[in-house]
């Protein structure tokens, strides 16, 4: 095997109780010393279901204003769905064999994002992520590459093709409340990164038990690159937040949706929304795992910030660039 997965290397560490020195973050990094302990971050939670949909719209601005992150709750995607997904997703990790996982790995050097694999970026120092993944897009019908779907478990397809349509609903309604709390018309912030030809990217994070949690990260820290990003967490603690000068731990609420305002989001909202900046860490004794659902403008389309909210007195604080571009930069990590 070419690339060495986190899921084997975590079955030799554990019985050595070490893990190899590429996963040791600096000290500046390391989860132990750097989360404010004993205190679980609380970020806002809105009810979707409200009928008053300026209160629901007004809310989630604050948030994206304040904190870049929100939980939805009665989004209207079943607890019986999500966990379905949940778990096609947790055995393709654990139940398929690794030659059958390795038939949709994705290609080194390639452009695409899409398929199984370890890493993702530009290894800052040669330091790694504490996690396997496994990337496909699910929306729109046009975008999907069935390649990249796990065969098995057998009704992997059907609930991911149920989960993209119930998303879509979600998504429509969140575009619209972010326009919202803009002071703009509804159908503004989806128009601008690509209206129906948005594309939905999935990804399912697998953060195998790490016998040095303290030492470790899963996901390096980092802003989203997508416009926003909807994600589904199991109920393994991973997430932090870095706010007034701390990471913290954000709590977990079953079936909730946790939403991320991305970088495509901060640039068109010409700062007033912003990205937030989040890392995971991993556990000694349990599987963390997550379904980040990154909503995406196509490769072409050129993202600015809306001339609404850019003029003379306030001028534009990002440059104009194609998203395909955007990427490119992010992931080799050269400057914007």
């Amino acid at each position: 095997m070419e690339v060495e997965r986190v899921q084997a290397i975590a079955t030799l560490s554990k019985c050595k109780d070490t893990i190899p020195s590429e996963y040791i973050r600096s000290e500046t990094e390391q989860p132990a010393t750097t989360t404010l302990q004993g205190v679980v971050l609380e970020v806002p939670v809105i009810d979707l279901s409200n009928p008053d949909e300026e209160k629901a719209a007004a809310e989630i601005g604050d948030a994206s204003r304040e904190w870049g992150i929100f939980q939805v709750v009665n989004h209207g995607i079943s607890g019986e769905l999500i966990t379905e997904l949940q778990k096609v997703g947790r055995e393709f990790f654990e139940k398929v064999p690794q030659e059958e996982k390795e038939v949709i790995a994705k290609t080194e050097g390639g452009d695409s994002v899409e398929g199984y694999g370890t890493k993702l970026q530009k290894e800052v120092e040669g330091k790694k992520g504490w996690v396997d993944h496994l990337f496909h897009k699910i929306w729109p019908p046009s975008a999907i590459d069935y390649h990249f779907w796990p065969k098995n478990p057998p009704s992997y397809r059907e609930i991911n093709e149920e989960y993209a349509k119930r998303m879509k609903v979600v998504a429509d309604k969140l575009f619209k409340c972010l326009s919202l709390g803009l002071g703009l018309e509804g159908g503004v912030l989806k128009e601008a990164v690509g209206g129906d030809d948005l594309i939905y990217l999935l990804k399912i994070n697998y953060y195998p038990p790490c016998p040095r949690p303290d030492l470790a990260l899963g996901v390096v820290a980092h802003t989203d690159m997508s416009a926003i990003t909807i994600l589904v967490p199991n109920e393994v603690q991973g997430l932090q937040v870095f706010k007034d000068d701390h990471w913290f731990d954000v709590k977990y609420i079953p079936n909730a949706l946790i939403v991320h305002i991305g970088d495509q989001i901060e640039i068109l909202s010409n700062g007033k929304y912003k990205g937030v900046y989040h890392r995971s860490i991993v556990n000694k004794d349990m599987t963390r795992m997550s379904w980040p659902v990154f909503l995406e403008p196509p490769p072409e389309h050129e993202i600015r910030p809306l001339p609404q909210l850019a003029n003379d007195s306030n001028p534009a604080k990002y440059k104009t660039k194609k998203y395909k571009d955007y990427v490119y930069c992010k992931l080799n990590k050269l400057p914007q």
